[in-house]
């Protein structure tokens, strides 16, 4: 899509509106109020959850463009990118997508493996997110399957309380060193639109709309347009193009005791494949020329959303409903690459659709009683999908498309005793019934103390399970080299952790404040999921529940502001152990450990308002054993400590506003350190042997300008 195009789509089309940091039920300041885990909104001071939030100012001071910018700066919290199709996805305390619950606005979100989890945080709009809530550690009996190293919920904008509020974003950004405005090929290019109008006390109307135009990263290639007759691998691209756009609408009702919120959401993305490989054509008369395979990837998602909040009688009910829809397609097509020009293209091909049924309901309130809560839940969720067989298998044996639905329902129950002004205790329950699996059970233990006035101690036990993902069930690679295959016989995985948090604040007044937290958590994960050798002779593969895997956390932060000046650290130290079994050997279960470090600086001069940001974020060498490389299959395993790298980013923007705070102009540089690929010999190279490698984090350094006009 050409970029005067983009404009006028970005001026015309409808988003949503910015809250003007104002919490939608209980009129609260949005640093002091959160929602996940709790059973209504509360101030974060009285969750009895150990809640973290980022609200829309920080995030607006990032400059970020995606969601997983703004996590890759929170500790213990490791956003892996993959420079192919440009997914992005969180890793909590060592573990992947697969084992963290991707919320929004408590509906977890629809994928190619399910919903919830392993979900793309590059696919989401920043702009009209108005807090993001970070819970750490298993939290099965509030969210059910994958929430086994926490939750991330994304509260978007709902309400403010202007009659009119239009917001116009564009931010322009290098891609490493590649920038160009006026023609299509270098850098990135986002635009964004949010509106909003207040019909009267009752009624809010808002929408929004963001485009994020990624033209690609050659790195060590040399674009889609090189040809070389020797064929030397140089064509395409490091990071592939990926062009996104987000939009949403919607409609709120709120009186008395009453809110009813719709919202739907569409998500359109498009990735673009060059082929490294050129292949010589015969043309009409002896000549020739040479073609290259290459094939884009189309993906479309649709959330539809109602959420209810009210009161039957004196009990609270917080109902949320959702039905999702996301299809991926391929289409492949020659393209003639001294000539640049497209000679065939193949229709779209589906090999990927998924279709999610949710609801989640919640009672509480029943006795009126500010000693004493509890709280009846359920949650329905049926998940279908379609998969082509090429999408797991090399098809040599005529493997059929996959189609596979699961449902599941399931009741949990949690109790909130406040014993007096200073302790609170909650535990909980959940059963979990499955027409794909076993029931689950999981339960939970929090309390929390008040030391002081202005100190809090937190103690947490939680358990989660982890379903299989599609790749563990259904994979099927048989061939000449390879005999791997899924076990659709494999067990949930479940997950426990324990943390205690203590947290430190002096009051807010003219003078400093500061707030003092400690951290420690531990996470024991059973049943592990992992694929292992079943046969040497010949070689075979499958996924079998073996493993086990424990990881140990230890963290500290420190924040304090004044007027203009804010200052956030922290540092933490994980350990990760974990049993690997390849035939009849073992891996070492010693702890291994890696450090952490942040730190966000913002300042803001007081005679221009000029903000200046800082932001640093360190990521220490981390050690895991996996197995050695030595070319031989029949040879006997052996396991070696593998590395990943250490690496440093930094951050730094510029922010100037005009006009009474209606037009702002912001200028920076991201990864100052100029960080693109780290040592990686923990990485799989193929199903028996990891291969010691560099693995892809950034582009490198890049700079950006953004333009904000806020009506």
């Amino acid at each position: 899509m050409k970029k005067k195009v983009l404009s006028i789509l970005a001026l015309s089309a409808i988003t949503s509106v910015y809250s003007q940091k104002n919490d939608s039920v209980n009129q609260k300041n949005i640093d002091e109020v959160v929602i996940t885990g709790q059973y209504m909104q509360q101030s974060i001071n009285k969750s009895i959850y150990k809640v973290e939030v980022i609200d829309a100012q920080q995030i607006k001071n990032m400059a970020v463009t995606t969601v997983a910018e703004v996590l890759n700066q929170n500790l213990n919290i490791l956003i892996v990118p993959d420079s192919g199709d440009g997914n992005s996805q969180a890793n909590i305390m060592g573990l992947g997508g697969a084992y963290t619950k991707i919320l929004i606005d408590n509906i977890p979100v629809v994928t190619d493996r399910g919903s919830g989890n392993q979900m793309d945080l590059s696919k989401m709009n920043v702009n009209n997110i108005e807090r993001i809530e970070v819970v750490k550690g298993a939290m099965g009996v509030e969210y059910g399957n994958n929430a086994v190293t926490g939750v991330i919920n994304i509260i978007t904008k709902k309400n403010y309380n202007k009659k009119v509020n239009i917001n116009l974003s564009l931010q322009e950004e290098t891609v490493g060193k590649d920038y160009d405005w006026f023609k299509k090929g270098n850098g990135r290019h986002i635009q964004s639109l949010n509106l909003g109008y207040k019909i009267n006390e009752n009624w809010t109307v808002t929408a929004d709309v963001n485009h994020n135009d990624f033209q690609g990263y050659k790195g060590k290639y040399n674009g889609y347009k090189y040809f070389s007759q020797a064929n030397d691998g140089l064509r395409g691209y490091e990071w592939l193009p990926k062009d996104l756009i987000t939009t949403n609408a919607a409609i709120r009702y709120s009186k008395n005791n009453t809110t009813l919120f719709y919202k739907v959401n569409y998500l359109k993305e498009d990735i673009n494949y060059r082929n490294q490989v050129v292949e010589e054509f015969p043309l009409v008369g002896g000549n020739r020329t040479y073609l290259a395979n290459d094939t884009d990837y189309f993906t479309s998602r649709w959330i539809h959303q109602f959420n209810i909040q009210t009161k039957l009688g004196r009990v609270n009910y917080l109902g949320d409903f959702s039905y999702q829809t996301q299809k991926r397609e391929s289409q492949d097509y020659r393209y003639d690459v001294p000539n640049r020009t497209e000679i065939s293209r193949k229709a779209k091909e589906a090999y990927y659709d998924s279709e999610v049924l949710y609801s989640r309901g919640m009672f509480s309130n029943f006795l009126d009683s500010e000693k004493f809560n509890f709280q009846l839940g359920y949650e329905l969720d049926r998940t279908s999908g379609f998969a082509t067989a090429s999408t797991v298998t090399n098809n040599t044996a005529n493997i059929s498309n996959i189609n596979r639905a699961i449902f599941s329902y399931a009741n949990f129950i949690s109790a909130e005793w406040k014993i007096s002004d200073h302790l609170s205790l909650r535990p909980g329950y959940r059963l979990a019934l499955s027409d794909r699996f076993d029931s689950q059970t999981n339960y939970s233990f929090t309390a929390r103390y008040s030391t002081s006035e202005k100190s809090d101690l937190r103690a947490v036990f939680g358990s989660s399970n982890r379903f299989p993902t599609y790749e563990e069930l259904y994979t099927y690679v048989v061939d000449a080299n390879h005999d791997i295959r899924g076990n659709e016989k494999l067990n949930p995985e479940t997950g426990y952790s324990a943390g205690l948090f203590w947290d430190y604040k002096t009051e807010n007044n003219n003078t400093w404040k500061f707030d003092v937290n400690l951290s420690a958590m531990y996470l024991d994960v059973q049943d592990r999921i992992q694929s292992v050798v079943i046969s040497n002779s010949p070689l075979r593969y499958t996924y079998l529940n073996i493993n086990k895997y424990n990881s140990l956390l230890l963290g500290g932060g420190f924040t304090a502001k004044r007027n203009n000046f804010f200052l956030n650290a922290g540092v933490s130290v994980l350990g990760i152990s974990q049993e690997l079994i390849s035939g009849s050997v073992k891996s070492p279960e010693d702890y291994n450990f890696y450090t952490e470090a942040n730190l966000a600086l913002n300042y803001t001069l007081p005679s221009t308002k000029t903000l200046l940001a800082l932001y640093y974020k360190y990521t220490g060498v981390s050690r895991q054993f996996t197995l050695e490389q030595t070319g031989n299959v029949a040879a006997e395993p052996k396991y070696i400590l593998g590395e990943v790298g250490s690496f440093n980013m930094m951050n730094f923007t510029v922010s100037q506003p005009f006009f009474n705070n209606h037009f702002e102009i912001a200028a920076g540089v991201k990864n100052i350190f100029d960080v693109s690929s780290v040592r990686n010999s923990v990485q799989q190279g193929d199903a028996h042997t990891a291969a010691a490698a560099n693995q892809n984090l950034f582009y490198g350094r890049s700079y950006f300008a953004r333009l904000n006009y806020n009506f």
